[in-house]
């Protein structure tokens, strides 16, 4: 009982810490996001060909819906599907707001985000080059109002939304974090690192996996979960990558292929088990 309290407390005190920081994050996000958010989406629908590198680079700024604005100009044939891919791989969801209302090492975030656009901007050139080949003659469609079909509403206001995405992002951080100490007081931190990281490919293919959720707690649990010393960088980086939010919903939502749409899916899963494979084998060379 007395391990339990500790346990309670010390989330609890952890969480009040970060609250603050979190907040602010997101009022930075909710700024960025209403400054920048028409003009990346104009970018990426006038990038033509050249969408995966555009998408690549874009989808790794933290904005509302942007996995989502994607999915629906793909839909449209406004993008290419390289494109779209590169979108869903670099999108970092809540990755960037739990790492700094944490202080995270800036050079952890670096690492997080130059794999994550590496591999976006590799896959999504793969794809529209090779496995989807662009044709020559192909014409993508205008624009025609597309990217107002978004699935995210913003307020013009940024206080209120980043108030509520405090609170809710906030509330499973809370959650978590109380798990993973639970876990750690119960079996030891040995113990979990023991089995998690001494499986690589499965680990590899079940963080995957949990990022294929459309939600933003994949994102944070896999986050946290790198924090606390579970899951190594290949880990974090194979279940970041497939997490794009709301966007896969989008897809199936307003994409009438449905067997693309699996399709997509299990080559995004793919996409993320193998990059995260990558990264791991690189440092361990390095290291």
């Amino acid at each position: 009982m007395e391990i339990f309290t500790d346990i309670v407390l010390d989330t609890l005190i952890d969480f009040i810490k970060l609250l603050p920081f979190l907040y602010l994050t997101y009022l930075a996000m909710e700024w960025l996001e209403h400054k920048a958010a028409d003009l990346t989406r104009d970018m990426m629908v006038r990038s033509g060909r050249k969408g995966p590198l555009v998408g690549a680079v874009l989808g790794i700024v933290p904005q509302c819906g942007f996995s989502a604005a994607a999915a629906t100009l793909f839909a449209g044939k406004v993008i290419t599907m390289g494109t779209l891919f590169s979108v869903f791989l670099s999108t970092s969801d809540e990755m960037i707001p739990v790492m700094l209302s944490q202080s995270a090492p800036v050079s952890v975030m670096a690492k997080v985000i130059v794999c994550k656009i590496l591999a976006a901007l590799i896959f999504g050139l793969i794809i529209d080059a090779f496995i989807v080949p662009v044709k020559k003659s192909m014409r993508l469609m205008d624009i025609n109002g597309f990217c107002k079909q978004e699935a995210c509403e913003c307020e013009t206001k940024i206080a209120m939304p980043a108030l509520k995405h405090t609170i809710h992002t906030g509330a499973f951080i809370l959650m978590v974090s109380f798990v993973i100490n639970l876990i750690f007081g119960i079996l030891g931190e040995e113990v979990l690192v023991e089995i998690f990281q001494n499986r690589p490919l499965l680990g590899n293919m079940t963080a995957a996996l949990i990022g294929l959720i459309p939600n933003c707690a994949p994102s944070v649990v896999l986050t946290q979960l790198y924090m606390s010393g579970l899951l190594d960088l290949g880990c974090l980086v194979s279940g970041l990558l497939t997490g794009a939010g709301i966007g896969l919903l989008v897809l199936f939502k307003t994409n009438k292929h449905f067997k693309q749409n699996l399709c997509m899916a299990a080559g995004l899963w793919f996409c993320g088990v193998l990059g995260g494979l990558l990264v791991n084998l690189v440092t361990n060379l390095i290291l």
